[in-house]
């Protein structure tokens, strides 16, 4: 595959359905930007059947369910991918405990309980990741950069108000 086809396949823009979110904090507001910023400047993600990328990728909650909204970057319907969220339910509790106790330990503690937390919420981050990648085999390809980044707008999407 030349270099030029892979680029084909990753993800041009994305957006979040933001219809029932009325404020995040903003540390959670910079952690969706980041990863927003991140995945368009760089990642890997393809339909495993379909057409090919670039794409545009939207992302929202319906029925407690995933929807990834994959289209052509002129706006044409490709897939919507559909993946319910239950098995990611708890994982998300504790990924935001982790990050509340990370936020707070910046501001108070000492380098290495900073280290120690900065660890499990990247554990909980990869194990989040990888049910993704793994729970979408069948209908998306994507490396393990590109499932990180949309675990984190996932768990983002979960923050109400």
């Amino acid at each position: 595959m030349s270099g030029a086809e892979q680029r084909r396949d990753r993800i041009a823009v994305i957006t979040l359905d933001e219809k029932s979110v009325v404020r995040r904090a903003p540390e959670i507001e910079h952690e969706r930007a980041v990863a927003i910023f991140d995945l368009t400047e760089d990642n890997s993600f393809a339909l495993v059947r379909g057409a090919r990328g670039p794409y545009a990728l939207h992302l929202a909650i319906e029925d407690n369910r995933l929807v990834l909204d994959v289209r052509a970057q002129n706006d044409q319907a490709l897939e919507k991918v559909v993946l319910p969220l239950s098995q990611f339910r708890k994982l998300i509790k504790d990924y935001f405990q982790i990050c509340e106790s990370y936020f707070d330990a910046i501001k108070h503690s000492a380098p290495s309980k900073i280290e120690a937390i900065d660890m499990g919420r990247r554990a909980l981050h990869d194990e989040g990741s990888g049910i993704l990648r793994e729970r979408l085999q069948d209908k998306l390809q994507m490396d393990l950069a590109t499932a990180r980044r949309l675990f984190t707008l996932v768990c983002v999407l979960h923050v109400r108000g």
